[in-house]
């Protein structure tokens, strides 16, 4: 299978599920709401106008996507997304929940490693119709919060 990332590419996702901490906005450890041998969950550091607090679910181990990812670890990832989304109806109180992928350019893939995002969603939210704004650390943290509250983490 073709890789679309470039040879020299530092991995965010890799990083993070390290406990490796950039000086910049995006992902923090205090993002990080399940953590397991082989899957990390995060609240995105981009968030959609009226969907905030999604989650993304990425396996510990590099996997540029679905086409490269273990079965078994694709069924974990899976499991996890389905925890965090129960969370979310509990928690968020949200009206049900949504899974994204992206795969490739064309998929719009825009970070190589698979990831699954996890939604919460409400009724007319027209999430496929807006377009996602980069949060703070700080935004993020009381998501972060209620979510391992209701993973019981």
């Amino acid at each position: 299978m073709q890789s679309h990332q470039p040879l020299d590419y530092a991995c965010p996702f890799c990083q993070i599920a390290q406990g490796i901490e950039q000086d910049d906005p995006w992902t923090k450890k205090s993002d990080i709401i399940l953590q397991t041998e082989s899957v990390t969950a995060l609240i995105s550091s981009r968030w959609w106008p009226n969907n905030p607090g999604h989650v993304l679910v990425i396996p510990n181990e590099h996997y540029e996507n679905v086409y490269s990812i273990p079965d078994d670890l694709l069924h974990e990832v899976q499991s996890v997304g389905k925890r965090i989304a129960l969370a979310m109806k509990a928690g968020y109180g949200c009206d049900g929940t949504s899974f994204r992928q992206h795969n490739e350019p064309a998929g719009n893939q825009d970070v190589w490693h698979y990831h699954l995002h996890v939604f919460p969603r409400y009724s007319g939210d027209d999430l496929y119709r807006m377009r996602g704004r980069t949060t703070s650390p700080e935004e993020r943290k009381p998501y972060a919060d209620l979510l391992r509250r209701y993973l019981d983490v």
